[in-house]
């Protein structure tokens, strides 16, 4: 019997469960341009009082709450401080330079997160020559990184440097529940450092769309204004809506299963001839395999593994992706160790 691919191309391939298709199903809609509809309500509502916020903004996607985020918080001419690998730098299309005119000053950092060092270097002085450094911008998880989680001490550090600067932090919290789960961090504390947060309920948490953006009342107020302006305020949306608000009630503690096979996915990896892999250094729910002693191109191993049956994306000139989600079981990583021994036992010989 022929079986379906193991996708472990991204946790954003999930579909909805029977379970989130009824509550879809039997969503009580109105119109949230009007902000009337009762489910989107009840969602906002529900991601604020989880993250310990004041107000929350239901968003298309993630890119979507960043750059809102981005242009909240800043004016024309501002500088932003990123990551130089992270997701608003590298995979939102030049957003901050072409929506909000602003100049990102990207670093280079060991693990995903800044030294005090690096941002005291950064920080620009008031100068009329220089753009105006208005806002740092973390990523927890992190994907480049490998799923890593940002440690809270290191974040309270960054909030005490832009707080005593008067800068504003934005949270890429895409995975912010995976940081926690991993972490045992209430996700309230991370969301408390930082002036806004976005995360994703498209991935780890199962929905079919969407993100949150969570903040004060008056940075939300803002937010929707450039929602809107964005061509991101919708209609009946309480039928996605109904998703996600099943997704925060019923699968964030499930997402510790995905981080155990993503570690066990790793551990069998690691041994394999041809694959560079820590199996500690997996702390969420990304597995990030070098494939760069098999002989085989990034390219050729895409491509023997889905056609055997197991898809990964391309991650960097000698490394793939794999991402456990909740349409990945254990025999499904079983099936995903045995098509990697195939495919590398015959390439290392």
């Amino acid at each position: 019997m022929a079986h379906d691919p193991v996708d472990l191309r991204s946790d954003t391939v999930t579909r909805p469960t029977p379970e989130m298709r009824k509550a879809i199903a039997e969503a009580v809609v109105g119109d949230d341009v009007f902000e009337d509809d009762p489910t989107v309500k009840e969602l906002e509502e529900l991601a604020a009082e989880i993250t310990g916020q004041e107000a929350a903004l239901f968003v298309a996607s993630g890119t979507m709450g960043n750059e809102i985020a981005i242009l909240s918080h800043t004016q024309r001419g501002d500088e932003a401080v990123v990551d130089i690998d992270s997701h608003i730098y590298n995979y939102e299309t030049a957003g901050p330079a072409v929506l909000s005119g602003v100049q990102l000053s990207p670093l280079k950092t060991a693990r995903g997160w800044f030294a005090i060092e690096q941002l005291e270097e950064a920080h620009r002085p008031d100068d009329v020559h220089e753009p105006v450094t208005r806002l740092i911008c973390l990523e927890n998880t992190h994907n480049r990184k490998g799923g890593r989680v940002i440690p809270i001490e290191a974040m309270r550090k960054i909030r005490d440097f832009a707080k005593a600067r008067d800068l504003k932090i934005h949270l890429d919290g895409a995975r912010i529940f995976n940081a926690s789960v991993a972490s045992g961090v209430d996700v309230k504390e991370y969301c408390s450092l930082c002036d806004s947060t976005m995360f994703c309920l498209s991935k780890g948490l199962g929905a079919p769309i969407g993100s949150m953006l969570v903040g004060s009342c008056d940075f939300i107020r803002l937010a929707r204004r450039y929602r809107k302006m964005l061509g991101g305020g919708m209609r009946q949306v309480g039928i996605i809506a109904a998703a996600g608000v099943y997704a925060l009630k019923h699968n964030i503690e499930r997402l510790a299963e995905d981080h155990r096979r993503a570690r066990k996915l790793a551990e069998a990896l690691s041994d394999m001839p041809g694959i560079r892999l820590e199996p500690e250094e997996i702390e969420t729910n990304i597995v990030v395999i070098d494939v760069a002693d098999s002989g085989l191109t990034v390219d050729d191993v895409v491509l023997l593994l889905e056609r055997n049956g197991v898809l990964v994306v391309p991650f960097g000139r000698t490394t793939v992706r794999a991402v456990t989600h909740l349409d990945v079981d254990d025999e499904d990583i079983e099936r995903a160790v045995a098509v990697f021994r195939e495919v590398f036992s015959q390439a290392v010989g």
